[in-house]
């Protein structure tokens, strides 16, 4: 179980185009969204990518840094040519991050079970008619998760995935950061995962 204290002791780095970050570097002068991708060819956090979007030049008008990580390069070109993210991209080279942040793994018969799930199934149809595609590289059995982190290091939210399509919401997020007034449903695309009928699958 993470404390309060985790923005003060999660100093792991991350990296982009060669260079070094410390994590807390995200937090030190705003507020800042992170949001912890399984992988970057998973149709669901291609979705989950597109769907932030929708909430991206509200974050950023409010000064909010919004932040993707990965685990790994495998697939990230395709990710980030598919700019299916409106923020900043980094990657971590080992689990270790996740792991401190209790992003746990599936096993082969969890991740194919998950896949299932009425929200799966609800995920994988919007994620196919908006064209997001996916592929098998990288980690797939591992989940994510988000940060979401006040200006010096207040911990505001701290979400781990249950299932490989479980997402932070985007009105969850903007109330988490007094932004709920900004929050317009209608133009909202995640708001309409669970009235989508559905009876496809397809890969995680």
């Amino acid at each position: 179980m993470l404390t309060d204290d985790i923005c003060t002791n999660l100093h792991f780095a991350v990296l982009r185009n060669f260079w070094v970050v410390e994590m807390k570097s995200f937090w030190q002068d705003q507020d800042v969204a992170i949001i912890f991708f399984r992988r970057w060819g998973c149709i669901f956090c291609r979705l989950w990518a597109k769907e932030l979007g929708e909430i991206a030049p509200i974050l950023k008008k409010n000064n909010i840094k919004l932040v993707g990580i990965g685990l790994e390069t495998a697939g990230s070109k395709e990710f980030i040519d598919g700019k299916f993210f409106d923020g900043d991209l980094y990657y971590v080279e080992d689990r270790s991050t996740y792991q401190t942040l209790g992003f746990k793994r599936f096993n082969v018969v969890t991740i194919l079970t998950s896949l299932l799930w009425k929200q799966s199934r609800e995920a994988i149809v919007k994620g196919k008619s908006l064209g997001l595609g996916g592929d098998l590289k990288g980690d797939w059995v591992q989940t994510g998760g988000a940060l979401l982190v006040g200006q010096g290091g207040e911990l505001l939210r701290h979400f781990t995935q249950v299932g490989p399509s479980d997402h932070l919401p985007n009105k969850e997020i903007l109330q988490l950061f007094d932004l709920e007034s900004e929050y317009k449903a209608e133009k909202m695309a995640n708001r309409r995962r669970d009235e989508i009928d559905c009876n496809t699958e397809a890969t995680p």
